[in-house]
């Protein structure tokens, strides 16, 4: 026990190295991380006294979690088994193409990339390239829907200057939860849409597990109370018009609501135009 063993330098720098890392893991790491949550707990307690609708729970719930409750949902599981039996495959193969899916869905919303860069970037970006103009009626139309509802703005799409428009529009209201398609999700900035509290939709998927996770995720953000905004059109407008709707992500919203036990939600109509009315 006490006899001298002789090691490169090398090695025992190595050996030093893993030692550091594996003590900080657990001690250090989960004391800084406890503190920087803490920190970011009191920032939006005091953000949301400034917002009409405070940021719930379930936005800030750790991106990790919400991808285990997400593919341990019962609906989720009975579709993982049905994908198994259907397919040929193991129901533990099945559970990983849920897993991945979701993985692929769940945004990871922070407060602080979205009222401090985000809306800044918007306000500075909408301001420089348009004039606003709102109608007077909406702060008070806001105002009257219970803080308890869910709401869900159903917009008209003409631009993808839309996001940046309704997202600074709506800053003193709440932060809003969009869905976005396959054009967003390249990065970086998939890294930033996804902290901005967007979730990526596969607008072309047929696959019953995927339409399954997509809309676990909805009907759980309905429920916890997450503002939504969705483009019924699907897509951008070509010539102005309104196009034909895509009821998809509507259908899970009504789908999943639950008139005994759900809270309230209150759809808001938005027109957006890029013409002097």
């Amino acid at each position: 026990m006490t006899q001298t063993i002789t090691l490169p330098l090398w090695l025992f720098i190595l050996i030093m190295l893993f030692a550091a890392v594996t003590a900080a893991s657990h001690l250090l790491f989960p004391s800084v991380r406890w503190f920087f949550r803490r920190r970011l707990e009191k920032a939006v307690a005091q953000l949301n006294t400034r917002l009409t609708r405070p940021i719930e729970p379930f936005k800030l719930a750790r991106r990790h979690d919400m991808i285990q409750r997400l593919i341990y949902d019962p609906e989720v599981t009975r579709e993982i088994v049905a994908y198994a039996e259907q397919n040929g495959v193991p129901e533990n193969v099945a559970f990983e193409k849920a897993k991945d899916y979701a993985r692929e869905i769940v945004p990871s919303f922070s407060a602080f990339a979205y009222f401090s860069f985000g809306i800044r970037v918007a306000k500075l970006l909408a301001n420089s390239v348009y004039r606003i103009e709102t109608a007077d009626s909406n702060d008070a139309t806001l105002a009257n829907i219970p803080r308890d509802a869910t709401v869900v703005f159903i917009m008209n799409h003409r631009s993808n200057m839309d996001y940046v428009l309704v997202t600074y529009l709506a800053a003193r209201s709440s932060a809003l939860s969009y869905a976005v398609g396959e054009w967003a999700r390249v990065w970086p900035l998939s890294r930033l849409i996804k902290s901005m509290g967007a979730y990526f939709i596969r607008r072309r998927s047929r696959g019953a597990l995927y339409r399954k996770v997509l809309a676990r995720y909805v009907q759980l953000a309905i429920a916890g109370g997450v503002t939504q905004a969705i483009y019924p059109e699907g897509g951008l407008s070509l010539d102005g018009r309104l196009q034909p709707p895509k009821m998809g992500l509507l259908a899970y919203v009504v789908e999943g609501f639950d008139r005994a036990n759900a809270r309230d939600v209150v759809f808001v109509p938005v027109a957006i135009n890029y013409d002097r009315v």
